[in-house]
């Protein structure tokens, strides 16, 4: 969809800047001819990679799913569904990743082919699936039914926290949070810049406000860069600030601006598309649900703590005093709580986000609702991706990315050791007004910013748990897959990056750089290639990703305080 838009757009912008769009001669040395080659020669390597380009992507791999759409719009899951597997959404009005408008759908599982496209140095067992299975998801049907419901309920928590009138603030400086051990949520920040060597200063900001701008920012949803290009724009960003010194792994002379970029990004984008292979293979082999089906369906059920209440079931949600709870008469009399829901006795109620406002000029704040009609903090129009949740995306991409910059910058810390994106108040939202005060979001290392955008998704209502924390197991074990590989291309070995300590300690300085090993001979298969069409993508993907920047948003991103244009 849009192809004609997009090649329209792509040759006005090649004829405003005096290039020929129908030039076919690819040979010579002119940047033209060089550039033609570099192209053709990724179509070549990649039209039969397994993603099925030559059939517009069409599913190949045999998906079915097995429950029936989701009617957003309406109450509830729908009649004979499974809990455990995904929910196409039947949608009224649907906007693409891209942001082209497709009317009334019922949403495809996007990606299905990974689980056949060919890697880079992510490993396979010969059935496609990954020699790291991280194993399944909590699960209704099963003996992880009480890990499953809480789960549920702890997205519900943080749809309860989506609103600043609530007058509840938190301090979000890198010294406070964040610095977490890989897959967990148990770091209590840095003590100290290690640039400056001194504290980091305290940003206390209003929580229903950061957990809006957290959703927002790390959304990646329609009319955005996506997942992984949003971290080909932060290593934009680190590479076009003064304070990066451009040495290999930290080591050395500082290399030419041409040959950081395309190694950067080369490395960079081998580990994300990895990521992408290896979290949409899980996505397929476990089909697991999203929370709008979880929470739908549990809430349907009834509650499982009080068999004197009302809608008991043991399968229910757990009641919570002032997240979850029955609708009774006295909860449901006028002037009371759930007056509004007066029509709904014995039911369960959750108190939430209220939905998309009739304007963005409007908040929608949270609000008793009842549990059938949960949604996430979403548009309406997309509400929840096209695809299984287990694993999250967006935490692999993210760890994978921030693995690889920690290893190729030689440093787990952004530049001058901190990184800060400015959303100031009353701009920077979309889905609704705000934020109310301003919000720096702010990051100390690229795992604190990978562990965020992974923590974002829980906010956001899209993702639970165990979703964001194998999501980052996986995308660490990618990243470091994928950076060993680019390593050999390169010639060069490994230098070891100390991690920040917990703690709050300093990261150590690295070792001096070892002797550069041959590179490898060529390789086929389904883990690597020749190296000629891979380092052809890199210098595409340089030519390519020049040109991401985050246009639409007003907020402006700043590290080691020099501001980034």
């Amino acid at each position: 969809p849009g192809n004609t838009a997009t090649i329209e757009g792509i040759r006005w912008l090649m004829q405003r800047f005096g290039y020929d769009p129908d030039k076919t001669d690819d040979t010579g040395s002119s940047p033209a001819a060089v550039g033609l080659r570099i192209g053709r020669g990724v179509l070549s390597a990649t039209l039969s990679d397994g993603a099925n380009e030559a059939n517009s992507y069409a599913d190949a791999s045999g998906y079915t799913p097995v429950n029936p759409p989701l009617k957003v719009r309406e109450s509830g899951v729908g009649s004979n569904v499974n809990p455990d597997r995904w929910q196409p959404l039947d949608l009224v009005n649907t906007v693409t990743q891209n942001g082209i408008t497709l009317g009334a759908s019922i949403q495809k599982f996007v990606g299905s082919n990974a689980i056949n496209t060919k890697t880079f140095a992510l490993a396979r067992a010969a059935n496609g699936f990954l020699i790291d299975d991280p194993g399944a998801p909590p699960r209704f049907n099963g003996t992880t039914k009480a890990e499953y419901n809480a789960e549920a309920r702890e997205v519900l928590l943080f749809s309860s926290r989506l609103t600043a009138d609530d007058g509840v603030t938190i301090d979000i400086s890198p010294g406070r949070i964040l610095n977490n051990t890989v897959g967990a949520n148990d770091g209590t920040g840095h003590a100290s810049n290690p640039r400056t060597g001194r504290a980091y200063a305290s940003n206390v900001v209003r929580r229903g406000d950061y957990a809006r701008v957290l959703a927002e920012f790390w959304a990646d949803g329609p009319n955005s860069e996506t997942p992984p290009g949003h971290w080909n724009v932060l290593f934009n960003e680190v590479s076009d600030n003064p304070l990066t010194s451009r040495q290999f792994q930290g080591q050395g002379s500082a290399l030419r601006r041409l040959e950081w970029d395309v190694c950067g990004y080369f490395a960079l984008n081998t580990a994300v598309h990895d990521a992408a292979c290896a979290a949409w293979t899980l996505k397929w082999e476990y089909d697991s649900s999203r929370p709008i089906t979880m929470i739908r369906y549990l809430a349907s059920l009834g509650q499982s703590s009080d068999t004197a209440q009302p809608s008991y079931n043991v399968d229910g949600l757990p009641l919570s005093p002032g997240l979850i709870e029955v609708i009774t008469a006295a909860s449901s009399a006028p002037g009371q709580r759930h007056a509004h829901l007066a029509s709904s006795v014995g039911q369960i109620a959750v108190k939430a986000w209220l939905g998309t406002p009739s304007s963005p000029t409007q908040t929608a704040g949270v609000g008793w609702i009842l549990g059938v009609n949960w949604i996430p903090y979403q548009r309406e129009t997309f509400v929840t991706p096209a695809f299984p949740g287990y694993i999250s995306g967006h935490s692999t991409f993210s760890r994978a990315g921030a693995e690889v910059l920690t290893r190729f910058t030689g440093n787990p810390f952004f530049p001058g050791g901190l990184a800060t994106y400015d959303f100031a108040a009353g701009s920077g939202l979309t889905f609704e007004a705000g934020p109310s005060k301003d919000v720096p979001l702010q990051w100390a290392t690229y795992y604190d910013a990978a562990d965020q955008a992974g923590l974002s998704r829980l906010h956001g209502g899209i993702h639970i748990s165990a979703d964001d924390l194998a999501g980052r197991r996986m995308g660490a074990k990618v990243g470091n897959a994928a950076f060993d590989r680019f390593l050999q291309y390169y010639g060069a070995t490994a230098v070891v990056i100390a991690p920040p300590a917990a703690g709050n300690t300093t990261p150590t300085t690295p070792a001096p750089a070892p002797t550069p090993a041959p590179a490898p001979a060529a390789k086929s298969g389904g883990g690597g290639g020749a190296p000629s069409p891979l380092f052809l993508f890199a210098l595409l993907t340089l030519a390519v990703v020049r040109l991401i920047r985050r246009g639409a948003r007003t907020a402006s991103f700043t590290t080691g305080g020099s501001p980034i244009q």
